[in-house]
């Protein structure tokens, strides 16, 4: 029988190439890994669990046990997933994403990650969204202008504006200054 197992701070490929390694080693089947999603060909014994939960511990993820933790962990996988691995321009209305792809009602899914998580998802979306700013700045491979376009900005002074009241700097500032970057599971 299939299980489907939720882990928390998958936030990249190298993330899912971990996570595989894991499985492989304890020899566990698996059809599918996705950021924060392991679809399994078996039903772990509590074994198995147990020790996946040791292994995933020590490499910085998280077994997700309850609803909850699980739903917020498909949001943030989500919102990671869309904002720093997907190559289109980001114009895209967050709340119907997450609530076609989850098949919840968004206003429910909302209070439950505000209530556990301590911020709004809205606040989690424009957090990721900096950091994928960072990144790009750091880069140095795209304008301003392009940037605030692939992020979905109005223009480059919304970009900056937001992105000041978050980090303290401005782009420009950022770019000169070039600070240390968070890591995404971080946030």
């Amino acid at each position: 029988m299939r299980t489907t197992l939720y882990i928390k701070n998958m936030v990249c490929p190298r993330c899912i190439d971990t996570v595989r390694d894991i499985f492989d080693s304890l020899k566990i089947k698996t059809s599918s890994i996705e950021l924060g999603e392991v679809n399994t060909l078996i039903d772990l014994s509590k074994d198995q669990k147990a020790q996946l939960e040791k292994l995933l511990t020590a490499r910085g993820f998280e077994l997700l046990q309850d609803q909850k933790s699980k739903l917020i962990g498909q949001i943030k996988s989500i919102i990671v997933d869309r904002i720093h691995h997907n190559k289109e321009d980001l114009n895209v209305n967050f709340s119907t994403l997450i609530t076609d792809k989850l098949n919840q009602e968004y206003s429910s899914m909302s209070r439950l990650f505000s209530s556990v998580e301590g911020t709004t998802i809205e606040r989690f979306i424009l957090k990721q969204k900096v950091e994928r700013v960072k990144e790009l700045i750091f880069y140095n491979e795209l304008t301003f202008s392009e940037i605030a376009h692939q992020m979905d900005y109005s223009s480059v002074a919304h970009l900056s504006a937001q992105f000041k009241k978050e980090t303290g700097m401005t782009p420009t500032q950022f770019k000169k200054l070039r600070p240390d970057r968070k890591s995404i599971d971080s946030l």
